[in-house]
C-alpha cells in the first residue's frame, strides 16, 4: 500500500491544494475520475459563459430598435459557437496534463476512487493511505424520479455542451440558475424554449421582486409555466413530451420538445466516495458536513466546494481551498466567512447579489430598504434600460449593508464594490466615501442607498388593512 502526506480528491479547486502541498515538498496523491479541471472548467462556468456571451449580443441586436437602430441578424453559426466554447477547455486540459506529467513526488490517479476504511482509499485496484485528506469531489446533476425520464435521451447542463445541432424546441424541467442561463442561450440561438418550474418563482433564492422581473422579461422570449410539476416524460414523434401538472389547479398539460433539458439542481459526489467508511458524516441530502474551519467529522480530513453543498460557486471553492490548506498546516485556524459571498446569474437580464435577502435579514435585524431603477441614473437612462433595478438591505442602527441585489446590465460587475465593503465590515457611509463617476452605471449603487426607507411602517399599514 502506498502512503502519502496528502491526498487530494478532485481536480477543480483541489488544484489549489495540490499546488500548495507540492510546493511544500510533501508526497501527494491526486485522485480524480475526470474530466481533469473539475466542473467549472469542463461543464460549468467557463463553457456556459462562452455560450452566453454571443447570446447576449444577439438579444442586444434584437432589442436595438428601442435605441432607434433598425438591425437584423442574418445568420447564427451554432456549430461554430459550440466549437469555440470547447477550445479553451481542450487547451486547459492539455496544459494541466503536461504539468502533472512533469511533477515529481506526485502520483496522479485518473480513476474513480472510494474509501475502504479510515484514511484509506482504493483507486484503480491500488490501495492508498493519506495523513491529511482533502475532499474536493464536487457535485453532479440531480435527476428527479420522474416517470419515463430514464426512457428518453434527456440533456443535462453537462451533456448540452456536446450537441452540435440546435434543437428546434427545448422543454426545460427546473427554474433555477441553470434553467435561466441555458433558457436564455437556447432562445437566443433560435430554439423555442419552454420552462417548467414547480415552485411559484424563477431563481427562487433571490428577492421576490427580482424573480418577478426575470419572469416578466424572459417571458417575452420563451414560455414559462410556474407552479408546474413534471409528472411524466414520454417519447414523441419528434423528441419528447413532458406531462406537467399545475400544483394549484391539478390541471394537466402536455409540453412537446425536440429535446428535454433537466435542470433540477445538483447532488454531492460524497456517495460515490463512500465517505462514511472513513468516518466522514453527511447530511440528509448527502452533502458532507463541515464546521467553520472546513473540518469534517473525522480528524485530518477537510471538505470544501460543491461536495459540501453550502455555496456552490467556483469563487467560494477557491477561497475555501486556501483556508482549508491554511488550517491543515498552521496552528492558527481561519474561519471561512460566508457573509459577503457574491453570486451572479448570467441570464438576460443579468442578476447579481451579495448577503442576505430581505426575508432572511428581517428575522434578526431592524431594517432600512432602498431601491432604485437603472433609469434613475443618467447612464441607465441613456441605455433606455427600463426593467433593471437594485435593492439594498441595510441594518437600521449601524447602517451596515446586510444585502444588495441587482437585476439588469452588468449586474455582476456593479455588485463588486458592495462585496468589497461588506467583506471588510464597512457600512454604507464607507461606500459613499469614494467618488462615483458621473455619468456611469456605478451611480446606481449610491442612488439605491440614498433611497432608504423604513419598511416597518408599511407592515403596520398592511396589518391594519388585513387585521
Amino acid at each position: 500500500m502506498k502512503k502519502y502526506d496528502v491526498i487530494v480528491i478532485g481536480s477543480g479547486s483541489g488544484g489549489i491544494i495540490l499546488d500548495s502541498a507540492y510546493r511544500a515538498g510533501l508526497k501527494v496523491a491526486y485522485v480524480d475520475r475526470g474530466p481533469l479541471g473539475g466542473t467549472c472548467l469542463n461543464v460549468g462556468c467557463i463553457p456556459s459563459k462562452m455560450l452566453i456571451y454571443p447570446a447576449d449580443r444577439i438579444v442586444e441586436i434584437q432589442e436595438a430598435n428601442r435605441l432607434g437602430i433598425d438591425a437584423e441578424i442574418k445568420k447564427i453559426d451554432f456549430k461554430a459557437i459550440m466549437a469555440r466554447m470547447r477550445q479553451p477547455i481542450d487547451d486547459g486540459l492539455s496544459h494541466m496534463r503536461a504539468g502533472l506529467q512533469h511533477a515529481r513526488d506526485l502520483d496522479f490517479y485518473e480513476a474513480e476512487g472510494y474509501f475502504i476504511r479510515d484514511y484509506t482509499m482504493e483507486v484503480a485496484g491500488e490501495k492508498i493511505e493519506g495523513k491529511k485528506i482533502f475532499i474536493v469531489a464536487g457535485a453532479r446533476p440531480s435527476i428527479p424520479p420522474i416517470k419515463g425520464l430514464d426512457q428518453i435521451d434527456y440533456l443535462t447542463n453537462e451533456t448540452l455542451l456536446e450537441i452540435t445541432e440546435l434543437p428546434k424546441s427545448v422543454v426545460i424541467i427546473g427554474g433555477g440558475y441553470i434553467a435561466a442561463e441555458y433558457g436564455h442561450f437556447l432562445a437566443a440561438m433560435g430554439s423555442q424554449v419552454t420552462i417548467l418550474q414547480r415552485g411559484p418563482r424563477l431563481v427562487p433564492n433571490n428577492e421576490p421582486e427580482i424573480s418577478e422581473a426575470l419572469y416578466r422579461t424572459l417571458s417575452r422570449r420563451m414560455k414559462i409555466y410556474l407552479n408546474t410539476t413534471a409528472k411524466e416524460v414520454k417519447r414523441a414523434a419528434k423528441g419528447g413530451m413532458v406531462i406537467g401538472e399545475n400544483r394549484l389547479t391539478a390541471e394537466e398539460q402536455e409540453f412537446l420538445g425536440e429535446r428535454i433539458l433537466v435542470a433540477t439542481g445538483r447532488r454531492s459526489n460524497a456517495d460515490v466516495l463512500c465517505v462514511e467508511k472513513t468516518g466522514v458524516k453527511t447530511d440528509d441530502r448527502g452533502f458532507i458536513v463541515v464546521n467553520d474551519f472546513l473540518e469534517t467529522s473525522k480528524k485530518n480530513i477537510w471538505a470544501l466546494g460543491d461536495v459540501t453543498g453550502r455555496y456552490m460557486f467556483k469563487h467560494v471553492a477557491n477561497r475555501e481551498a486556501q483556508i482549508a490548506w491554511n488550517n491543515a498546516m498552521n496552528e492558527h485556524k481561519q474561519k471561512m466567512e460566508f457573509h459577503a459571498v457574491p453570486y451572479a446569474v448570467f441570464s438576460y437580464p443579468q442578476i447579481a447579489g451579495v448577503g442576505l435577502t430581505q426575508a432572511e435579514a428581517e428575522k434578526s435585524h431592524a431594517l432600512l430598504l432602498g431601491t432604485a431603477q437603472y433609469s434613475d441614473v443618467a447612464k441607465g437612462e441613456a441605455m433606455v434600460e427600463e426593467d433593471g433595478f437594485a435593492k439594498a438591505i441595510v441594518e437600521k442602527e449601524s447602517y451596515k449593508i446586510l444585502g444588495f441585489h441587482i437585476i439588469g446590465p452588468y449586474a455582476p460587475m456593479l455588485i463588486q464594490e458592495v462585496v468589497d465593503i461588506m467583506a471588510i465590515g464597512g457600512n454604507m457611509w464607507t461606500l459613499a466615501q469614494g467618488m462615483h463617476i458621473h455619468p456611469a452605471l456605478t451611480e446606481l449603487i449610491v442612488t439605491t442607498l440614498g433611497n432608504l426607507y423604513d419598511p416597518s411602517h408599511f407592515h403596520e399599514h398592511h396589518e391594519h388593512d388585513h387585521g
